[in-house]
């Protein structure tokens, strides 16, 4: 039967991260291609949730989620970041920040209106974009490095150009946006009256004491911001689903307009277990030493193998290139290595539209430690 209808994403097929993913499966690899861990969240954590529940906090939660836990994100980012949010009418809770990431665009972003992306990007930006009738206007961010551009950046703006969407800590590079681009991106944002979407899930797995420069330390990028936060990246909830958005109240109360009509509202004792678990920040204080230890590690195991590391200063992902071992495009080799050395990875060409490929391949070093070490034993035999 034919329907009436156009795909909107004809070009959108299975993402890169089921098909290694199920490869994986297959030839019972060690999975270090998608970024979730193998290890378990607090116990703390998941009792509190229980209590929530056994207490018979079950149904609805307010639409723009539990006050208790707005709250105390407020009282986090003014901890962290000097900046005074209103818990009433600037924070939103979501199912995840990539259902965040969406409801901005789709808040902002109309037919024929013009986004920069950076690429290598998360696979969620583009079709975001472009089911909401959006053009993505592409930028590569600079190899082996991966620093934006700003010169280029400036040559691509256009009389369209409604939102630039910033990644820091960055998937799939693990590179992190300095004070220089942060100020860069106000100028630009500031003269051409520009929308920006800051995608922060990463805030707290910042390495070798460098600090993450969040939109939310910059008054003037966020008077223009939606910030994206993720609880499943933070505490090793991945499957839960569970974000949140930050955005000034007058960008915010048109947020929450599509947000009512998406989802309405999130898990509540989730919110509840998430509410009363934020009180004790050693809780996230302490990730990016955990995470730089899993990093630290990592390489450490991959000093023998025939891999170059590039430098990852966040987010629990390590590029590799493979030169020294072979010429072969990047999926043809992860595939290779998934199905001969039994460890699946993902090819960076999967965060381009046009599939550039500078031969590297991304890890995910969120992992058990034994797992680390049993991926790196097989990596060290190519």
């Amino acid at each position: 039967m034919i329907f009436p209808f156009s795909s909107k994403l004809p070009d959108v097929g299975t993402t890169i991260f089921s098909v290694m993913s199920a490869l994986a499966a297959q030839h019972q690899a060690i999975n270090l291609s998608q970024g979730f861990p193998d290890f378990d969240t607090s116990e703390e954590l998941k009792d509190l949730v229980n209590v929530a529940m056994q207490k018979g906090f079950n149904q609805y939660a307010p639409m723009p989620g539990l006050a208790a836990l707005r709250e105390t994100i407020a009282a986090k980012v003014q901890s962290l970041y000097g900046t005074t949010v209103d818990a009433d009418t600037e924070i939103t809770i979501t199912p995840g920040g990539t259902y965040a990431i969406f409801t901005a665009i789709a808040t902002c972003i109309g037919m024929g209106d013009e986004v920069i992306i950076f690429e290598p990007a998360y696979d969620s930006y583009i079709p975001n974009v472009l089911v909401n009738g959006g053009v993505p206007v592409l930028i590569p961010l600079a190899y082996p490095d991966y620093h934006i551009d700003w010169a280029l950046v400036k040559s691509k703006i256009t009389t369209r150009t409604k939102m630039i969407i910033i990644n820091s800590p960055h998937n799939p590079t693990g590179t992190i946006l300095k004070v220089r681009d942060l100020q860069q991106l106000e100028h630009i944002a500031e003269l051409h009256n520009l929308l920006v979407l800051s995608d922060e899930v990463y805030e707290h797995l910042v390495f070798d004491g460098v600090r993450h420069e969040s939109v939310l330390r910059y008054p003037n990028l966020l008077k223009r911001s939606f910030v994206v936060f993720s609880f499943g990246k933070v505490f090793h909830i991945t499957g839960w689903k569970m974000g949140y958005c930050i955005a000034p109240a007058h960008l915010m109360a048109e947020y929450r307009k599509v947000h009512q009509y998406l989802c309405f509202s999130v898990n509540t004792p989730m919110q509840h277990g998430l509410a009363a678990f934020l009180q004790n920040p050693a809780h996230y204080e302490a990730l990016g030493r955990f995470f730089q230890q899993k990093r630290d590690l990592f390489l450490s195991l991959m000093q023998d193998a025939r891999f170059t590391p590039l430098p990852s200063q966040g987010s629990y992902f390590q590029l590799m290139k493979y030169d020294q071992i072979s010429d072969e495009g990047d999926k043809d080799f992860a595939v290779r290595v998934t199905q001969e050395i039994g460890v699946a990875t993902i090819p960076v060409s999967a965060f381009y539209q046009d599939g550039k490929d500078d031969h590297v391949i991304r890890f995910c070093f969120a992992k058990k430690d034994n797992t680390l070490e049993r991926a790196a034993e097989r990596l060290r035999k190519l």
